[in-house]
């Protein structure tokens, strides 16, 4: 089972928008491409929706079907670990091993004096196809690395050897994944964690390290733009000479994790595949939950006036529903407008503060990340929410096209 060249992870927290986001890709797809969908869903989002992995599988089938798709598509359990990854099997085909939490954890002297031994031969000057300068690789730095990674890729193996045993060899992608820490993964580091993943049999198709920089829920990269396009080069050099030198599959590729809206880098991200020929994963997260949102708005009436009550709902429970997201949020409380405030809002005042439109005057990425946290708050109100989704289903449908195709799809791809 291959996942293909290029594919997109599309995040849907509700379960009603498949069609939606389907019709984006195929749209793209009718201007040349081979877009893969990946239908993708955590077990914090699930249990905060009250939704179970079948949901997404059900909503993934029936897109396809009555849209007529004809290529490849997966189900991905995103984010598990060996205490979650059981309720996935059966309907997943796609599989997120999310291995940050181990990073760091001690392994015995002997597992990293072993990896060490089992890299001389990298020691010293590497040079990789395509750099410009070497890699500067020393048993110190080898120790570190080691000493850093192998309980993390050790239980990736953990977690893939389940898998193996219940679905099968070959019957399902695999993803690793380590961007949910502080510190950024560097290309030397990124090399020997493929290593060490090959060594202990992991067939990873695509990789998510953390890349230098914040990369925010809903809103665009902050950092260093240069030293992204750096970094995110030599990764891709770095994967294609593991593949080579390490018996990799053939298909491992790079994913970017909270990749949505990160309009900034798509145009790096675009040129190096382009230039090297290479593929890419990428995560749209809940860009879609706050189309929804924005399409209740633009209906007006009563849709308009739920998605101020989600958002004032949200500005009094910031610090609840903000705790799980600390790592990926950066929120101004004085910037976010006050309840009062938005309750005199337009439809077009509302919408446009929250769509992410980078110089817009009303647009604001503070309102927008804690609305997209605020997904929580729109489960708890039940039908009163699912039910305008339904009522509303043709302009929020087209929210959600819109913004992945526009926003996404054609900035990546150069559409």
């Amino acid at each position: 089972m291959k996942l293909g060249k290029q594919s997109i992870g599309v995040g849907d927290r509700f379960t009603y928008q498949g069609k939606a986001q389907l019709k984006a890709i195929m749209k793209a797809n009718e201007k040349g491409l081979d877009i893969t969908p990946v239908w993708n869903k955590s077990n914090r989002e699930h249990i905060y929706v009250g939704t179970v992995p079948a949901d997404t599988r059900k909503e993934a089938d029936e897109a396809v079907k009555k849209l007529g798709f004809k290529g490849h598509y997966f189900v991905d359990a995103d984010h598990i670990n060996l205490s979650t990854v059981a309720k996935y099997v059966e309907v997943s085909d796609f599989f997120t091993l999310d291995v940050a939490s181990f990073i760091g954890k001690e392994s015995s002297k002997e597992e990293v004096d072993a990896f060490v031994a089992s890299c001389s031969k990298y020691r010293g000057d590497l040079q990789i196809p395509g750099m410009e300068e070497p890699l500067q690789v020393t048993n110190e730095l080898l120790k570190l690395i080691a000493g850093k990674f192998l309980a993390a890729t050790h239980h990736a193996s953990e977690i893939y050897a389940y898998l193996k045993k219940e679905k099968g060899e070959g019957n399902f992608i695999t993803e690793v994944s380590m961007d949910e820490v502080e510190s950024p993964q560097t290309p030397v580091e990124l090399l020997f964690i493929l290593k060490m993943l090959a060594d202990k049999g992991v067939p990873a198709q695509t990789i998510a390290p953390k890349f230098t920089g914040r990369f925010n829920k809903g809103v665009d990269y902050v950092g260093d733009l240069d030293q992204f396009a750096r970094e995110f080069e030599e990764d891709v050099l770095v994967i294609d000479y593991a593949v080579r030198e390490f018996g990799l599959p053939e298909e491992l590729k790079l994913s970017v994790h909270s990749g949505s809206d990160k309009f900034s880098i798509y145009p790096i991200m675009a040129d190096v595949i382009l230039r090297y020929d290479k593929g890419l994963h990428l995560k749209t997260a809940g860009t879609t939950w706050l189309e929804e949102v924005i399409g209740l708005a633009v209906a007006g009436g009563e849709g308009l006036e739920l998605a101020k009550k989600i958002y004032e709902n949200s500005y009094n429970r910031q610090e609840e529903l903000c705790g799980p997201y600390a790592d990926v949020i950066d929120i101004d409380g004085s910037m976010l407008p006050s309840v009062e405030e938005v309750k005199g809002w337009s439809s077009e005042k509302f919408a446009n503060t929250l769509r992410h439109i980078p110089g817009h005057p009303d647009y604001n990425a503070n309102f927008r990340q804690l609305i997209h946290v605020a997904y929580k708050v729109a489960a708890e109100m039940g039908s009163s929410y699912t039910s305008l989704l339904e009522k509303y289903a043709d302009v929020i449908g087209s929210c959600v096209e819109e913004n992945i195709y526009e926003r996404h799809l054609r900035r990546l791809f150069t559409i």
